[in-house]
């Protein structure tokens, strides 16, 4: 079995993507990097497909696959543009899939149709401009009003699909996390919020632009200024967060580590095709041992993590928690991977793999954002080394 296509359903939904990603998404990918927009038309087309509702029941206009699905889809668009696959993590994991599994039956009936198709932009509010990885360190803060609402107040930094265009439009939703007291043992209480665009004290603090990759995604500061959301907004009851952000982690992580995957298999293709191009004292240079040794070393990496990325897939079970071992392995060794593969491409394309109208550059550019985003490699080292000590077996099983 090809445990990256196990079924007929996941051969055939990667050669959809493949083929759109051909004759849509490579023809706009290098200029809106340029330019540093999203493009909102293109991401609705998902919708059609779809593709932004992947893991969402069919009853609210999803498609109900699984996370090898998931792996597919973010394989393939990564290849030719990772920046708008970052866009479609942020919407179609972050927010939709949260939802899916973790929001109310009233939650989903109102929004999930709206993200599915693709007439709302989604996004998840957790970072804050003094917090990454110590979520628990969050400043921004909800507390309950007389009239059962909530007034939340707080600024969330590096929001992909926070601002939808340049004109300082906020997501249509946003998942946001917030703080809204202390637990017994004196621990801050996480709870999620659901807010929407149009609500009072909701807005976009600044765009943030010169990013060094991932340009073709909006990145923003969201403001929520005596913010009133409404209780039915609520996920969950209060302090239920970290349930929720962790399974979702898990899916998020996966996802990443198959971004990765795409960045490495076409950053391969590349040089792969430019060393039988180039010619160098009258022999292809796919001749001369530094190269094989990039090219060669390349490919090893490459099969290694798409064995690792699609096992993982095959036995991660959305909407679950407790598979933290190899949704963090499968990011810490993907993510380096790509940027290292992405690396050699260049250096095996020199000049040519050095400028913006040949891909690799662009690639090794975006890899590195995933080192970064969705839980840094030095979280994932912690998180594994953790893991293994609770569960030592998971080495000899």
């Amino acid at each position: 079995m090809d445990i990256a296509n196990p079924s007929d359903e996941h051969n055939m939904l990667r050669q959809m993507v493949r083929d759109f990603v051909s004759e849509y998404v490579e023809p706009q990918a290098l200029e809106h990097d340029k330019k540093e927009i999203f493009n909102h038309q293109l991401f609705r087309q998902l919708g059609d497909l779809g593709l932004l509702g992947l893991t969402v029941s069919e009853d609210y206009g999803g498609a109900s696959m699984d996370a090898t699905a998931v792996t597919i889809v973010h394989e393939e668009l990564s290849s030719s543009d990772p920046g708008f696959a970052l866009a479609y993590l942020a919407h179609s994991l972050l927010f939709v899939n949260n939802l899916e599994f973790n929001g109310s039956a009233e939650q989903k009936e109102r929004i999930l149709p709206k993200v599915c198709s693709g007439e709302w932009i989604g996004a998840m509010a957790m970072s804050e401009p003094d917090t990454g990885t110590d979520v628990l360190g969050l400043t921004t803060s909800a507390s309950k009003n007389n009239d059962g609402t909530w007034t939340l107040n707080g600024r969330k930094m590096w929001i992909t699909n926070g601002c939808i265009d340049d004109h300082g439009t906020p997501a249509d939703v946003v998942w946001v996390y917030a703080r809204t007291g202390t637990d017994a043992k004196g621990r801050a209480q996480i709870s999620t919020f659901l807010v929407e665009n149009g609500m009072r004290g909701y807005s976009v603090g600044q765009k943030i632009l010169d990013k060094t990759g991932m340009r073709a995604s909006n990145t923003a500061e969201l403001v929520f200024q005596d913010c009133i959301v409404p209780d039915t907004n609520l996920v969950g009851d209060a302090g239920d967060s970290m349930i929720h952000m962790m399974g979702n982690l898990e899916i998020e992580r996966l996802g990443l580590a198959a971004m990765s995957l795409g960045i490495a298999r076409r950053s391969l293709h590349e040089m792969n095709k430019y060393a039988s191009e180039r010619v160098a004292f009258g022999k292809e240079i796919r001749n001369f041992g530094q190269i094989q040794r990039y090219i060669g070393e390349s490919w090893a990496k490459y099969r290694a993590m798409r064995a690792y990325i699609y096992d993982t897939a095959n036995s991660l079970s959305l909407g679950e928690t407790g598979q933290r071992l190899d949704s963090d392995g499968v990011k810490l060794f993907a993510t380096t991977a790509a940027k290292e593969i992405a690396d050699a491409a260049i250096q095996v394309m020199g000049g040519y793999g050095y400028v913006s109208e040949y891909v690799v550059e662009r690639l090794w550019r975006d890899s590195k954002l995933l080192e970064i985003g969705g839980g840094t490699i030095e979280s994932h080292q912690k998180n594994i080394t953790r893991d293994l000590s609770k569960s030592p077996e998971s080495i000899t099983n």
